[in-house]
């Protein structure tokens, strides 16, 4: 199957080495949870992140790292994803909406609860990091156990690393020395309308129903055996 592939194209394993990147990678299942739980459910069309927005934003951090370093840093965007077989129809209209973005778009099946990206998107980042073209790296997630420290080690060496996501569920990247955390909803445009975010330390008088992450049901999933 990889013989198929495409060599010059820049997201693919066998291409060459492209330009100087910054570089953003998308966890969209850790963000869809995230974003359903300040939501309290599922949220619509009009409540999901505006990713033309999010386009323009790294843009604008390729630019000033380009006048920086004098050199061309050129934008580079990967949304990575799991998709159930049964979902892939409804699905195909977001993924091909991001590519006409400028998004690249890494899918994965969804075939076991633990079916996640997250070393799809490190992979991803050691690649740009070995070929000697990484100027950058944003990675949007609040996967803290998987992120944490490889991102740490990238700011150790120099490399201007930031998170993005929601400020209540990424305390390990709003508390580190080392990296720059940006709240989705500081970024210009990138919702439509303001969140219903909940602060813990300024609670309404009435109180507030904070929503689980998951259902209780994914238990039965997540249980291993002793």
């Amino acid at each position: 199957m990889q013989d198929l592939q495409d060599k010059t194209h820049p997201y693919t394993p066998g291409a060459e080495p492209g330009p100087e990147t910054y570089l953003l990678v998308w966890d969209a299942p850790n963000l869809d949870m995230g974003l359903g739980a300040i939501l309290g459910g599922r949220p619509s069309g009009s409540q999901r992140p505006r990713f033309d927005a999010l386009g323009h934003w790294l843009i604008g951090l390729a630019a000033k790292a380009s006048q920086e370093t004098g050199s061309t840093i050129e934008p580079e965007a990967t949304v990575f994803t799991n998709v159930a077989a049964h979902n892939a129809e409804s699905v195909r209209p977001w993924v091909d909406a991001l590519r006409n973005v400028g998004f690249a778009v890494f899918a994965k099946p969804k075939t076991a609860e633990d079916s996640d990206v997250d070393q799809d998107m490190l992979t991803h980042i050691r690649r740009r990091l070995d070929e000697g073209v990484l100027r950058g790296v944003v990675v949007a997630s609040a996967d803290g156990q998987n992120f944490q420290e490889p991102l740490e080690q990238l700011a150790e060496d120099g490399l201007p690393v930031t998170v993005i996501g929601f400020h209540e569920h990424a305390a390990w990247a709003v508390d580190s020395p080392l990296l720059r955390f940006v709240d989705l909803e500081d970024i210009p445009n990138v919702f439509l309308e303001p969140l219903p975010r909940i602060n813990l330390e300024s609670l309404p008088d009435g109180g507030a129903w904070l929503q689980p992450f998951r259902p209780l049901t994914s238990l039965l999933h997540n249980t291993k055996e002793k």
